[in-house]
């Protein structure tokens, strides 16, 4: 099997209408707001990448869009140590290796409201790059990309690139499960970034990331199949009192990818702590 090879994911089908939705006006409203807050962090330029501005423009687009944000377990993503802003760049830890950030997939939202807590890099697919507006953005903010179409040779490459990053001491967003799907549980944890924490000896830093309406859990954030970015965008800003919950659990420390990664999505499909223990060769920090 060629290791960029990913699971289908859901279907867009699964990501329900908002209900309740905003009314018109409060719709044109956010649109609006949208799009003042996109050409203000466009015209940043470089310093967009500057990590208190990053986190002040994420949480920007999240007020325009009427979502609000929930942090549980920790004030910033990487591990304890670890810089956010005033830290000398976005996720950059001086002296010390990064942290790999490991969240599970439901929308393109889930960066905004991650940056929202701490600005880190992000690994993305290649395709986000060339999106129009998102790909200007996510390059000008240090995004790195994985072309998944490339060799399958190309992958122990990746790896080695990931690790340095992390060794140099920036702390890295990924996404595991390499596609959205509509709920936490979603499917497996890939490993292979797992393998670059382990060799750089960096902390995971498993995050589960989960939405709501209201009292309710709710998929109209969902990214999901094969829809476009613009329906996906058009149920977030109709919905009514959508918030985005971050909790971040305790680091994990080890040197096999396959327990790490096994203890990282039990810990984020659990929504919980994982106990020291519970996988050979993963302690907690």
């Amino acid at each position: 099997m060629n290791p960029w090879t990913v699971d289908p994911g859901c279907p867009a089908s699964c990501a329900a209408d908002p209900d309740p939705r905003v009314p018109l006006g409060e719709l044109a409203r956010r649109y609006a707001a949208l799009t003042y807050t996109l050409t203000r962090a466009v015209a940043r330029g470089d310093r967009l990448a500057e990590p208190t501005i990053l986190r002040a423009e994420a949480r920007a687009v999240l007020g325009a869009l009427g979502v609000g944000l929930e942090v549980v377990g920790a004030e910033r993503l990487s591990a304890a140590g670890g810089s956010g802003a005033g830290g000398g760049g976005g996720g950059v830890r001086a002296g010390g290796v990064g942290t790999l950030v490991v969240a599970n997939h439901i929308s393109w939202l889930d960066v905004i409201a991650l940056l929202a807590v701490e600005p880190v890099s992000v690994l993305a697919k290649q395709e986000v790059g060339q999106w129009p507006v998102i790909g200007t953005l996510a390059r000008r903010v240090g995004t790195r990309f994985i072309d998944r179409e490339g060799s399958p040779r190309r992958l122990p490459c990746a790896v080695a690139e990931l690790t340095d990053v992390l060794r140099a001491g920036t702390s890295v967003l990924v996404f595991p499960q390499a596609t959205t799907w509509c709920s936490v549980p979603g499917g497996r944890f890939r490993r292979a970034a797992f393998q670059a924490a382990a060799d750089a000896g960096a902390p995971v830093r498993p995050v589960t990331v989960a939405y709501r309406q209201g009292a309710v859990p709710s998929t109209a954030a969902g990214f999901l199949g094969d829809e476009d970015f613009t329906s996906s965008l058009r149920r977030v800003a109709a919905a009514r009192q959508l918030t985005v919950r971050i909790t971040a659990h305790d680091p994990l420390r080890g040197n096999d990818r396959r327990a790490l990664a096994a203890a990282a999505r039990r810990a984020v499909v659990v929504g919980g702590v994982v106990r020291e223990g519970l996988c050979e060769g993963v302690t907690l920090r």
